[in-house]
């Protein structure tokens, strides 16, 4: 009981319970504040972190083009060698860019090792230095949707993102699910780097995939952030029965790279430029007539082991389509 604020106790047992209690709610009310404290702190900084713009990539300059256009190889042309072997032999087609893919072999020296969003920094800075030696400049990296199958996507999917900082890429090209375009859409506005979302070929056994159909993707980047848009493969639209220039005109403003090719048929292979079906002087044409300030990455998948001369007449072509009547 209390006297005058003063608690009086009947005995000494009652006073050690008293003060045990006291103390446990003491104790637990100070472990109470320190991690709400500590939470509320996390989250300050978080968000903080959040809130800091990250520095964008390198404009790419009038010293990567050519006949008016950035243009450099997709390293899949040259998927039979590694990463560095394909930098090389993009510097040996004149090529000023390189656009990898995220499971190639890393070098001759490391063949265990491959070019991938978890490479480690020791072989990012060799790859850097790579690109410095041969002066290309690495402009994106197609991840396919390989992010989107682990167990948890938003750390997979930061690794890529991360990774393309640390390459100082403009873009990232890939095919996430529907479901994973929020996320992918967080990350270019975290970032600053572009997504290109890529389309293949039309797939009669693949009913659900519908990449192939411009009306279909354009649809699904309406009202996105600006920093969203495709990867044309124009190889893939003639296989799929559909024309290259049609396709650029309905996703217009939208199209930030291309995966320029010149199929034989649309049931064949590649082939030199003006040589094919894929009508490459009127894609160029349309391009122009956008003001395209994207990329373009020449795909030439033929003549895998022997295909250095093919691609340097692909480069001949659009340096000399530029000085040709519009």
């Amino acid at each position: 009981m209390a006297k005058g604020g003063e608690i009086l106790f009947t005995s000494d047992s009652d006073r050690n319970t008293f003060e045990l209690v006291t103390t446990s709610i003491h104790h637990l009310f100070v472990h109470v504040v320190r991690n709400t404290m500590k939470h509320f702190f996390c989250s300050l900084v978080a968000v903080c972190l959040l809130s800091i713009d990250l520095p964008a990539a390198t404009p790419l300059d009038d010293s990567l083009k050519i006949g008016g256009f950035v243009i450099g190889c997709q390293a899949y042309s040259f998927n039979r060698y590694t990463a560095f072997e394909a930098i090389e032999k993009t510097r040996e087609v004149g090529g000023k860019t390189i656009e990898f893919f995220l499971w190639q072999k890393f070098s001759p020296e490391h063949p265990g090792v491959e070019l991938d969003a978890l490479l480690p920094d020791k072989y990012v800075e060799e790859l850097k230095a790579k690109l410095k030696k041969e002066n290309i400049r690495a402009v994106s990296a197609y991840f396919g949707n390989a992010a989107f199958q682990q167990q948890d996507p938003e750390i997979a999917l930061r690794k890529v993102f991360d990774f393309a900082k640390k390459l100082d890429l403009v873009a990232l090209t890939g095919e996430p699910p529907i479901s994973g375009f929020d996320l992918v859409e967080k990350f270019c506005k975290e970032y600053d780097i572009r997504f290109c979302l890529h389309n293949h070929r039309k797939d009669e056994t693949k009913p659900d995939y519908q990449n192939w159909n411009p009306d279909y993707t354009v649809k699904l980047m309406q009202g996105r952030d600006k920093r969203m848009g495709f990867c044309l493969d124009t190889g893939h639209l003639v296989r799929s029965g559909l024309k290259p220039v049609d396709a650029l005109k309905k996703m217009k403003g939208r199209v930030f790279s291309l995966h320029l090719k010149d199929p034989v048929s649309s049931t064949d292979h590649d082939t030199i430029y003006g040589e094919g079906v894929g009508d490459i002087h009127g894609v160029l044409k349309e391009l122009r007539k956008q003001k395209f300030k994207g990329f373009i990455s020449i795909e030439y998948e033929h003549n895998w082991t022997n295909s250095i001369p093919d691609i340097q007449q692909c480069i001949d072509f659009v340096r000399q389509d530029a000085t040709k009547k519009r």
